[in-house]
């Protein structure tokens, strides 16, 4: 397989973030979740930082994560438990900075109520 050269930007910002506090269904599928999908579309590993930023409290992380060559990852804000878990049911933005560019989407599941609300959205990215 050739290698790809790499497409996207090395920030990206996500302002809305609020992980439903619950869930109903099977778990781990019909878990309330807000998630990040990236895509390396480069021929090597790339390594992200993301920091969370809440209203009314001092920013969380950094939170390390890699993705490797040519491949996509998602990752629910839920796993993310180091250095802290980020808060259920409270507001939150998201900054991304990778050392090579990726693109970043951004991803809701809420079953709280019963059903099954998924929206979805790009990330902004910063230049």
């Amino acid at each position: 397989m050739s290698k790809q050269t790499y497409i996207g930007h090395r920030t990206w910002a996500i302002p809305g973030c609020c992980i439903p506090a619950e869930s109903t269904g099977d778990e781990p599928v019909n878990t309330s979740r807000d998630e990040i999908s990236i895509l390396n579309t480069g021929g090597s590993v790339v390594s992200i930082t993301i920091t969370i930023y809440y209203a009314d409290r001092e920013p969380a992380g950094p939170y390390r994560i890699s993705v490797d060559a040519e491949r996509s990852r998602s990752i629910r804000f839920n796993d993310l438990i180091d250095p802290e878990a980020i808060l259920l049911q409270k507001e939150f933005a998201v900054l991304l900075q990778s050392d090579k560019p990726i693109v970043v989407q951004f991803n809701r599941l809420d079953t709280a109520n019963g059903g099954r609300n998924h929206s979805t959205t790009m990330a902004f990215p910063i230049t």
